[in-house]
């Protein structure tokens, strides 16, 4: 998004004092015309995906959404376990959710600058505008949408603030998602299938994010009678619609250099600008194991940069990845032998120096290898299988943040969304049909087409298998690290029981209280009326 990176650069200078949430000093270098004239408008639309940045691929993004759940756990490093661990630090001062928190409302402020202005603007053609709107919108029902996910009841942002109020009341969970649903709708009405800069908002990435709505409002108190007909008919839609086909290999959806595929709907946008660049872009890091230490390795950019921050659950491991036979997403997804780069006197130069084989083996095995073998009882913070989905050997040295896009919306999830509305319909084949189609591309291609064929009837499910847990280990097997676990374990009601049973740190701390995070006491303390917390904080 050639355009886009020097407008959001503008647009976090002009916008900072703009919302009621945040500081009120005044900070800005446009004068507030330049927003009424068809150049700010663009600004304004363009400054609208600040924040995806903000919270996609970044630390406080991923902690806040992967750690902590039945399928990541906390590493060895990191100022964050406690998220991981809901201990007593997980509270109203945390950094994380101030951070998302008043970096959304700041930008949905600008959202309103584009949506509230367009019609004032006098040299702006009816088609730009319409788009322009659009994509304010859906950034702003994306804002909305996570934060009410996070937090519960939030203070709605439909109007640009003009000046500092100290006053702010969380609105109810029905009319936020009201108005999550309408402002994308009206963006789905008035955007392209497709955009000519990659990263925009489209047709489809708005259909897909109503599915991802309404499913969510579907098993919630404030559920409609047609929420699980409405998110099968909007992901319906995004599968038939627009030409989207899973790639062939499951391994290749997140190559770099090739996120923009025929699986991809919508990717939140780095750059390889070092300008405009976010520093925050840390997702390459996050799930390494520390490899950089054992013999014959060395740090360096193809390997990554390891900050054992998040590592995988044996749940994970040797459950839901159980099948490594006839299913490819394990041996794809994860990075289980590291190559030699710095030569030792038993270990030339690519020789494998770490292996983890994924099964148990006896002492005498492990004594008899040159090279590092790690059976699963070794795991340790440090020394675990590491998700590999992100990275990112094309930053300039070993310091610099990521440079790649991170795909938000992609076509297995659109699957995966209709599977469990069909589901919840009652339509138990239709579900276990949308399911088999994510899984038969994940079945392995054997040497011949008997054996590819046995490796696809073995990964076929049927309506017998269908059921909420079925449905939740399947998006952990395929969505591993993309930001969903945290809200799809409280959107089906599991969080608690599936953390309980399946992730050790964080089983004897998880309650009720830990199906949303805490509202920062920032926002609590600049507010002149009561702002309430949420239970248990």
């Amino acid at each position: 998004m050639k355009n886009i990176f020097p407008a959001m650069l503008l647009l976090l200078l002009v916008t900072a004092s703009c919302n009621k949430m945040l500081d009120e000093k005044v900070v800005t270098n446009t004068t507030d015309n330049f927003h009424n004239t068809k150049a700010g408008f663009l600004t304004a639309v363009n400054g609208s995906y600040v924040s995806m940045r903000n919270f996609y691929s970044s630390e406080r993004g991923m902690t806040l959404t992967e750690t902590g759940t039945d399928i990541i756990t906390n590493g060895s490093d990191g100022n964050y376990k406690f998220t991981s661990q809901y201990t007593s630090q997980l509270d109203s001062r945390y950094d994380h959710v101030r951070e998302v928190w008043n970096s959304f409302y700041q930008t949905l402020n600008t959202c309103n600058v584009a949506i509230t202005r367009a019609d004032k603007i006098t040299d702006l053609d009816s088609a730009t505008k319409a788009r322009g709107v659009a994509e304010a919108k859906f950034c702003r029902a994306h804002y909305h949408f996570i934060l009410m996910e996070m937090f519960g009841a939030i203070p709605l942002s439909l109007k640009e603030n003009t000046e500092i109020l100290r006053e702010a009341h969380r609105d109810s969970l029905s009319a936020v998602y009201d108005a999550v649903i309408k402002d994308l709708l009206d963006a789905e009405k008035d955007l392209p299938a497709t955009q000519s800069e990659w990263g925009r908002a489209t047709k489809p990435a708005a259909e897909h994010l109503l599915a991802r709505v309404y499913l969510t409002r579907a098993s919630s108190p404030q559920a409609q009678p047609t929420d699980y007909a409405n998110a099968a008919k909007y992901a319906d839609l995004v599968i038939k619609n627009y030409g989207f086909k899973l790639l062939d290999d499951p391994g290749l959806v997140w190559a770099q250099g090739k996120e923009n595929n025929s699986e991809t709907i919508w990717a939140a946008q780095f750059t390889t600008d070092p300008l405009y660049n976010y520093s925050d872009n840390n997702a390459c890091r996050f799930f390494l194991m520390q490899y950089d230490v054992l013999p014959g390795m060395k740090r360096d950019l193809a390997n990554g940069t390891p900050w054992k921050r998040f590592r995988p659950t044996r749940f994970l491991l040797d459950t839901l990845y159980k099948d490594r036979v006839h299913d490819t997403r394990y041996e794809k997804f994860f990075t289980t032998v590291w190559y030699t780069n710095a030569p030792t006197a038993t270990l030339k130069m690519g020789d494998t120096a770490v292996y983890l084989p994924g099964y148990d083996v006896s002492a005498t095995e492990i004594a008899s290898k040159k090279y590092m073998l790690v059976p699963p009882r070794l795991y340790t913070e440090k020394l675990y299988p590491s998700l590999n989905k992100f990275a990112d050997a094309l930053r300039p040295d070993n310091q610099a943040s990521g440079v790649r896009p991170f795909i938000s919306f992609r076509l297995a999830e659109t699957y995966l969304i209709q599977a469990e509305a069909m589901l919840m319909q009652g339509d138990a084949q239709a579900a276990a049909d949308l399911v088999n189609v994510v899984r038969l591309r994940a079945a392995r291609v054997g040497p011949t087409d008997a054996e590819t064929l046995a490796h696809r009837n073995a990964m076929k499910v049927s309506a017998a298998n269908m059921n909420i847990d079925f449905l939740l280990d399947e998006r952990g097997r395929e969505l591993v690290g993309e930001q969903l676990r945290w809200f799809d374990l409280v959107r089906t009601h599991k969080l608690i029981e599936r953390v309980r049973l399946h992730n050790d740190e964080a089983r004897a701390n998880i309650k009720p209280t830990h199906v949303l995070r805490p509202i920062p006491q920032d926002q609590i303390d600049r507010t002149v009326n009561e702002f309430g917390q949420n239970p248990g904080y």
